[in-house]
């Protein structure tokens, strides 16, 4: 046996952390006088005392203050009495004594403090436990990664749900904050005081995207969700580089646009980037039919581009403790602005947590983004599918109801758009001479031409949700060639 045995051995006889004498003085100072009880009342709850039988004495003192009753040890009696549970709390004895053992309500806060400082500590004994168990093969199922993920995930949700780091803002300092914001927007004309999208007109009707803000872009397949979500990161990325520069025009940006890509690798997405600014179409670039002058024109454009603050994550499935780890890295090493994920139903719920079913899974993934919008203080746009429901019906416009696999997405966002273009579907509706008269033909041709050219190059963002601010039809060009968005001139034919 060698010298670090002794203490080892040591470490398995220790007891869990508890101040049994502290919960028996904050009850007692309760019972004393009810008015102690808002003290401790925002952050302490029934299974934070170590002792179960004081936990059930203060969830009684807890329900009757709360219910406008006096809580002493004569009602308590009556209540423990009446629901077979007095010889449980120790009898009237204990409760009587629970008064002699109460020092002062003026120490109440700290009392709570105390108790709940140990509950903390008691969690994290457990939570360190059953990750020791995981790693020694407790759940073979889970990978060393997944165990990782699994073990963040649970510290997280302790930290963000034990109740005790919430706070409250004082009126003054969230009227400063409002201050600061409309300054903003003044500043930058009284157009944008989010972080701004590169679209006029969105920006128009949003303000820019706002930290905290939890936006869905949603579509059916086809529409240019992805196209549209780069045109928008990218935008952001272009207007954190400009900021930057505006006193050195060499320095670099001082947060990030973080792309997370689920269905496409990073390689596409910058080809499809790189295509969009060289304006040459991606399915040329795939099959190598450019020329030596297209060639150039990319470097020439890559050159210029490349110090866009723009990180592409390509990881497929990745799971929401993983995609909020990554996302903590990236504030604390290089700042960020705006988070991207193409698109949320590629993602997995985080690591250890089994939802029953699908409707579930997605709720937690964006109550997850939310969470991560929130803790990080950036907008998060998430990319969404929307169900077959829209190809039924005799107008495609997607509706809210079209949000694929669960009500909580509409829910849990601040704002929900969708993309929709005419020209797809009436692309796919042109007349065939197959069974019409050559005449009829020609005028259903003529017809269908008519409509084409009111609608080509022209694209729809559907604002059907916004927290903050109105909801409407927002008007874009689209180059199907180039998968690109842009503003839409409408002051020109």
């Amino acid at each position: 046996m060698n010298a670090i045995d002794p203490p080892l051995f040591g470490l398995s006889q220790r007891q869990p952390p508890a101040n049994l004498e502290a919960e028996q003085a904050l009850l007692g100072a309760l019972l004393a006088n009810n008015k102690a009880y808002e003290r401790v009342s925002e952050f302490l709850a029934p299974e934070h005392f170590a002792d179960a039988v004081h936990g059930r004495i203060f969830e009684a003192i807890a329900r009757r203050i709360e219910g406008g009753q006096l809580a002493d040890p004569v009602t308590l009696r009556a209540t423990f009495e009446h629901s077979g549970l007095l010889d449980e709390v120790g009898g009237p004895a204990y409760l009587a004594q629970l008064l002699s053992a109460m020092v002062g309500i003026i120490n109440a806060g700290d009392y709570g403090r105390t108790i709940y400082d140990a509950w903390i500590r008691r969690q994290l004994i457990d939570l360190g436990e059953v990750t020791v168990n995981r790693a020694f093969g407790a759940e073979p199922e889970l990978d060393g990664t997944s165990q990782i993920e699994a073990a963040e995930q649970a510290l997280f949700d302790l930290a963000t749900k034990g109740g005790a780091e919430g706070s409250a803002m004082s009126f003054e300092a969230a009227l400063t904050m409002a201050i600061n914001t409309a300054a903003r927007a003044f500043e930058r004309d009284g157009k944008v005081s989010g972080l701004t999208t590169g679209l006029t007109d969105l920006d128009g009707k949003t303000g820019g995207l706002h930290p905290s803000d939890l936006l869905i872009l949603a579509g059916r397949p086809g529409m240019g969700k992805t196209a549209l979500a780069t045109k928008i990161a990218y935008g952001a990325a272009q207007a954190l580089l400009a900021e930057a520069r505006v006193d050195n025009p060499n320095a670099e940006a001082k947060q990030a646009v973080a792309i997370f890509s689920l269905e496409m690798s990073a390689e596409q997405l910058a080809t499809r980037l790189l295509a969009e600014e060289a304006r040459v179409s991606s399915d040329r670039i795939r099959r190598g039919e450019i020329g030596q002058k297209d060639f150039d024109n990319f470097v020439t454009v890559s050159r210029r581009i490349s110090r866009l603050p723009l990180v592409i994550d390509d990881t497929p499935a990745i799971t929401l403790s993983a995609l909020r780890t990554r996302c903590r890295r990236l504030k604390r090493t290089r700042g960020l602005a705006l988070v991207v994920v193409d698109y949320l139903q590629l993602m997995r719920p985080a690591a250890g947590t089994k939802p029953d079913n699908r409707v579930l899974e997605i709720s937690q993934i964006t109550q997850g983004l939310k969470a991560i919008a929130k803790e990080l203080a950036v907008p998060v746009l998430a990319l969404s599918q929307l169900s077959r429901a829209v190809e039924s019906r005799e107008d495609k416009r997607p509706q809210l109801s079209d949000l694929r696999e669960s009500g909580t997405i509409e829910q849990d966002a601040d704002a929900v758009m969708f993309v929709y273009r005419d020209e797809y579907y009436l692309q796919m509706r042109m007349p065939k001479p197959t069974d019409m008269k050559d005449s009829d033909f020609q005028t259903a041709l003529d017809d269908w031409q008519r409509k084409m050219e009111l609608v080509h190059n022209k694209a729809e963002l559907l604002l059907a949700k916004q927290r903050h601010g109105p909801t409407g039809t927002i008007q874009l060009f689209f180059e199907a060639e180039f998968t690109r968005f842009a503003d839409l001139d409408t002051q020109h034919e």
